[in-house]
């Protein structure tokens, strides 16, 4: 498996604005010995072995189903809503995507490494803290806190699956 670091979000990063607004976010990554695309990216990270899984899940308990095809069509920019979630922001070399109930975030990102002909993957994702109505005050509640280790994790996993995919000839 690839070697898999915490890092802190890059300049232009589409997931800096819930950072700065007080957002838990992460930002995990690792480089490819090779040139990879954002596209390319997108679809490894959604079509690997452990997402599918969390796409089965989706669809069963949530009726939300999804496509290796619409996978590949998110990637290439011809889709704004995959499973449970939905395009809030793109650029070319990244896409932030909101859940269905507008409380998490995912990111993607590409950019070129340190090495020549290598690039550099990010995945982060954003909780918003949600308001309690009663008492006015934010918090990201004892739910998202008590999984948090488990939360950092799979990003690690799945940013690995997607990594190891990537790094095979197929692509």
């Amino acid at each position: 498996m690839p070697l898999i670091r915490i890092h802190p979000l890059p300049l232009g990063a589409l997931l800096t604005a819930y950072a700065s607004a007080g957002a838990y976010t992460d930002c995990f990554t690792t480089a490819i010995s090779r040139t990879v695309t954002h596209a390319e990216f997108v679809e490894a990270f959604y079509t690997g072995r452990l997402f599918k899984l969390e796409r089965w899940l989706l669809r069963v308990f949530l009726s939300r189903p999804s496509t290796d095809l619409q996978a590949r069509q998110l990637a290439a920019g011809e889709l704004n809503e995959f499973a449970a979630w939905r395009v809030e922001a793109r650029a070319p070399d990244q896409v932030l995507m909101c859940d269905i109930g507008g409380l998490t975030r995912s990111w993607l990102m590409v950019a070129p490494s340190d090495v020549p002909g290598h690039t550099r993957i990010y995945f982060g994702s954003a909780v918003v803290p949600a308001v309690n109505p009663v008492t006015g005050k934010s918090s990201l509640g004892f739910g998202f806190t008590a999984l948090l280790g488990f939360h950092k994790l799979y990003s690690r996993a799945l940013l690995g699956a997607a990594a190891a995919l990537l790094a095979r000839p197929r692509w």
